[in-house]
Order: structure tokens, then C-alpha cells, then sequence
């Protein structure tokens, strides 16, 4: 995915699956704490549903929609961490590996600080 997206932009745009289906609307954008760079984003996959975790680095922005490259029933099952945190290390790593993906970790890498830091939209300033 493009990575100079404002984040916030991503918020309130539609999430549609590999096969053109909607999955839900983006609610919340997680960065990496070390890079900046969108992460993750939360879909809120329906009215009375949660949110599921989606990885940004596959996905394509198209035509003002969050096109991720999975089946919607691979991320309806995926995690549920909640939203408005933090995901730590641990979390996140269950993540990738939900959607089989590759992550390659430092030799010195410690579980030690939290990462995936939520990107503030106006309406949730602190």
C-alpha cells in the first residue's frame, strides 16, 4: 500500500475482500511505532459486530475503497484484540501469522515495548 497516506484518511472508507465483498468500513489505523507507516487498520465488519484486524501492506487503495487481498471469512476469524490500544508485540505477531505472512524480527528483538500505535483521527484526540 502506499505509504505517505495521512492515516486518518483511511477512517470511515470501505473494505471490500480479494473477491470484491464487502467487508466493512475502516475505523481505526494502526502505525508501526518505529516507522510511522500505517500497519494495520480496524474494519468494523458490521452494526452490531466487532472490528476485525486487517494488514495494510498488501492492501491497495481503489477507487476511495481499502481493497484487502484475503477472503472475508480468513478476516472475520482473525484475532479480536479490541480496538483503541495498543497491539503488543505478541498480538501483532498472532496477526501475521493469521494471515500468513512473513515477518522477520531483528536477532536482538525483545518483547519488551508495545508497537502499533493507534493513529488519532480528530474525533478521538485525547
Amino acid at each position: 500500500m502506499q505509504t505517505d497516506i495521512d492515516p486518518r484518511s483511511l477512517i470511515g472508507r470501505k473494505a471490500f475482500d480479494r473477491n470484491g465483498t464487502k467487508i466493512g468500513t475502516v475505523d481505526e489505523v494502526y502505525l508501526d511505532d518505529a516507522t510511522g507507516v500505517p500497519e494495520w487498520a480496524a474494519v468494523r465488519t458490521g452494526l452490531f459486530s466487532r472490528d476485525a484486524f486487517v494488514p495494510l501492506e498488501p492492501s491497495e487503495l481503489v477507487d476511495d475503497t481499502l481493497r484487502v487481498p484475503f477472503e472475508r471469512s480468513l478476516i472475520k476469524d482473525a484475532p479480536d484484540f479490541g480496538v483503541g490500544r495498543h497491539l503488543s508485540p505478541e498480538q501483532e505477531l498472532q496477526l501475521y501469522h493469521h494471515y500468513g505472512l512473513d515477518v522477520s524480527l531483528p536477532s536482538d528483538f525483545t518483547f519488551q515495548a508495545d508497537f502499533g500505535r493507534l493513529a488519532k483521527g480528530e474525533q478521538n484526540e485525547e
